[in-house]
């Protein structure tokens, strides 16, 4: 699996290539700003990209914004993204652009291996992975539509946003797949969301509602 990273920080970036090949992966790039990243990206053809939201020279939003171009160019591209801290306005970008798996996590995530190799292959594989005190954030800005929900509603709508299927929350919440089916319904119905399919894109579809 092909990967394409954008990150100026050098040990970060050697320490993320050191992970991935030692997980299975094939690091094929590794840009230290936008442009490089975008060329990378047309060059290697990436089955998934990790890129740092701040990128030189400004080190403001280049990273995101390239994502962003990188996903309009090539639909699909599924993009990981990481940051030292919740981009709100960011974040939202990203989940607007259902086509292809996205995932927005904080970089102290890195540190737990297998964490954030499961999370870089959902991403890869089409799904989401998004940081808890990101869902949190998305939250607290958009409380109107969620005061509708239940506590256990809320629970399994977390849970999805971090891209676990019905199964895996009814093992986390220890309850049945048809109640964990239920909830889900009843969100979708209490957010005034159409639910179309089963996939992913129903996360997003929930995420970038709330966020507005």
């Amino acid at each position: 699996m092909r990967v394409v990273i954008a990150e100026d920080n050098v040990l970060l970036s050697t320490g993320l290539e050191l992970m991935l090949n030692r997980a299975g992966f094939d690091v094929a790039a590794i840009a230290v700003d936008a442009a490089g990243f975008l060329t990378a990206v047309d060059e290697h053809h990436p089955d998934v990209t990790i890129v740092d939201v701040r990128l030189p020279p400004s080190f403001r939003d280049e990273g995101i914004r390239a994502a962003l171009q990188a996903r309009r160019e090539h639909p699909g591209l599924p993009v990981l993204v990481l940051s030292q801290y919740v981009e709100r306005q960011y974040a939202a970008e990203l989940l607007s652009s259902a086509a292809g798996g996205v995932g927005y996590l904080l970089k102290d995530r890195v540190s737990r291996v297998d964490e954030f190799v499961d999370a870089l292959r959902r991403v890869a594989a089409g799904g989401t992975a998004m940081d808890t005190e990101v869902i949190a954030q998305l939250f607290a800005h958009r409380a109107d539509p969620i005061a509708a929900l239940t506590p256990r509603e809320r629970e399994v709508l977390a849970l999805m946003a971090q891209g676990h299927d019905n199964n895996t929350i009814a093992q986390r919440l220890v309850i049945t797949d048809n109640a964990v089916h239920k909830h889900v319904g009843n969100i979708f119905a209490k957010l005034g969301l159409a639910v179309t399919d089963s996939g992913h894109r129903r996360v997003l579809a929930v995420l970038a509602f709330l966020n507005g």
